[in-house]
C-alpha cells in the first residue's frame, strides 16, 4: 500500500507523538520516511531614521533556524533507525509551509503525508486554518492526519 511517507514534523509535542507514531506506521506496512521540516523565513530588516533591528539578526535567525531544523529531524531519523525503519530528512526555508511539505512528497516520490493535527480552533481557525488543513485542501497525495 504505502512505501515511502513524508512526516513533516516541527518538534512540538504533539508533532513528536506523530513521529512516533508514524514510524510504528511504517515498521507495520514495512515502508521508509522522510521527515520534513519548514524553517521560517528570517525577519526583514525595518528602516526608518536608523535601523529598527540588529543587523546581524537575520544572519543569527538563519542559523538558530538551521539548528532547531537539525536537531529535530536528526531525533526523528534516529528514533526510526533504532526501529528498523529506514529513514532520512529534509529541510527548506518557506513562507509557505504546506506548499514546501507538499513539493518535497512530489519530489521525494511519497505515496502518503503523514502528519499532525494542529488544528487552530474559533475565529483564528476561520481566518488562518492550519498547515495540516491546507495540505488536505491543496495535495493530490494522500494525507494521513494523526490526532
Amino acid at each position: 500500500m504505502f512505501k515511502h511517507l513524508l512526516v513533516p514534523t516541527d518538534g512540538s509535542p504533539l508533532s513528536d507523538s506523530a513521529v512516533d507514531r508514524a514510524i510504528a506506521f511504517a515498521r507495520e506496512v514495512d515502508a521508509r520516511i522522510t521527515f520534513f521540516y519548514a524553517q521560517p523565513e528570517p525577519p526583514v530588516p525595518i528602516y526608518g531614521d536608523g535601523p529598527a533591528m540588529d543587523a546581524h539578526a537575520p544572519e543569527r535567525f538563519k542559523k538558530l533556524a538551521q539548528s532547531r531544523a537539525d536537531e529535530t529531524l536528526q531525533k526523528a531519523v534516529e528514533a526510526a533507525t533504532g526501529a528498523g525503519v529506514v529513514a532520512d530528512m529534509r529541510t527548506l526555508v518557506s513562507e509557505t509551509p504546506y506548499l514546501a511539505i507538499i513539493d518535497t512528497a512530489r519530489e521525494r516520490g511519497c505515496d502518503v503525508i503523514f502528519m499532525a493535527s494542529h488544528g487552530r480552533r474559533g475565529i483564528s481557525g476561520l481566518l488562518l486554518g492550519s498547515e495540516t488543513h491546507k495540505v488536505l485542501t491543496h495535495s493530490v497525495i494522500p494525507v494521513l492526519v494523526y490526532r
